[in-house]
């Protein structure tokens, strides 16, 4: 295994799929020559050729329905959106049309898409540099939503959202892409889809997050157990589907649990989460179920560090969960 950055994997399961499979192409603003704003397509135009590798108009709307007219024709395109915060001029193409093939052909037709955006803070991006809009597409039925953490769950997870038959939006923390490191398997590895990732064990609080607030909630639990408190900590990995039993198993053994999102706070995944654990584990609560988010603001330049929880404030929320 290679210790890799998870924008080194992002690049290693692009090409192990392209090489794998000649029906993989990759499309977007700047991923050919230029490698992408952020290097993830970086010599792949150089290895596959300008018809596999297309360097497109900065049109978001027309990348993504471009993509949609490839994969109804046999072929699985990856479009990148060089930040999530443009995929908006796109989003009638992604929920209105992408989303509903299956459905409205009775199963006739698929469209095996992924749709590849860096997201979230951390990077100094301000607001139009900075957004997690997760909720917009976990909330419309058909699309499937993942965001790792690490680079060995990058790898997988993208080589799986390649070979799914149904349209994919593969949310990457840019504030994570250089940050975190880590063995990454060689070759032909898989992470399956809607499956979580047990990140530490803990019998006190579960406490749930995803992305680059993964990293920040094992600094909580870290601190945490200074204070004696355990806290079992779950990645979801795949947003939607998600992996509601490991959830619900983990939180009928604490009888405690903290939601933790970078997002803005009202009608965030959250409270969704938070309603599904108080559905099917209500008679194991201890305590209400606790969200600690970004503020319903939009995304501050000079308030970056305020704006993003921290382990501080998450430890706060677990006290606070602990003594309810």
């Amino acid at each position: 295994m290679a210790t890799m950055t998870l924008v080194q994997a992002i690049h290693a399961a692009l090409s192990f799929e392209m090489g794998r499979d000649p029906g993989v192409v990759i499309l977007g603003q700047d991923v050919g020559r230029y490698g992408g704003v952020f290097r993830a397509t970086e010599g792949l135009w150089d290895r596959f050729g300008p018809e596999r590798v297309l360097d497109t108009p900065l049109n978001e709307a027309g990348i993504v329905g471009m993509a949609i007219g490839m994969a109804l024709n046999g072929l699985r395109p990856v479009a990148e959106i060089e930040f999530v915060d443009f995929i908006y001029p796109a989003f009638d193409q992604i929920v209105s049309e992408l989303a509903k093939f299956r459905y409205r052909s009775a199963g006739q037709f698929t469209a095996p898409i992924v749709v590849r955006a860096p997201s979230g803070g951390g990077i100094k991006g301000g607001h139009y540099h900075s957004q997690s809009p997760e909720a917009y597409f976990i909330h419309t039925a058909g699309l499937t939503v993942v965001m790792p953490s690490t680079p060995a769950d990058a790898k997988g997870l993208l080589i799986s959202a390649i070979r799914s038959a149904d349209p994919v939006i593969f949310l990457e923390p840019k504030a994570l892409y250089r940050t975190a490191k880590g063995e990454v398997p060689d070759g032909d590895y898989t992470v399956p889809l809607g499956k979580s990732r047990s990140v530490r064990p803990g019998e006190d609080v579960s406490l749930i997050a995803y992305g680059a607030m993964v990293h920040v909630a094992e600094e909580a639990a870290t601190l945490a157990a200074e204070e004696g408190i355990g806290v079992d900590v779950i990645d979801l990995r795949t947003l939607w589907p998600m992996d509601i039993d490991a959830v619900v198993q983990s939180v009928k053994m604490t009888g405690r649990a903290v939601v933790l999102h970078e997002a803005p706070r009202t009608c965030g995944f959250g409270a969704e989460l938070s309603a599904l654990i108080q559905e099917k584990a209500f008679l194991h609560l201890k305590a209400p179920v606790a969200r600690v988010t970004g503020f319903d603001t939009p995304f501050p330049y000079a308030l970056e560090k305020l704006y993003l929880p921290d382990p501080r404030r998450v430890l706060d929320s677990i006290r606070s969960t602990i003594n309810f």
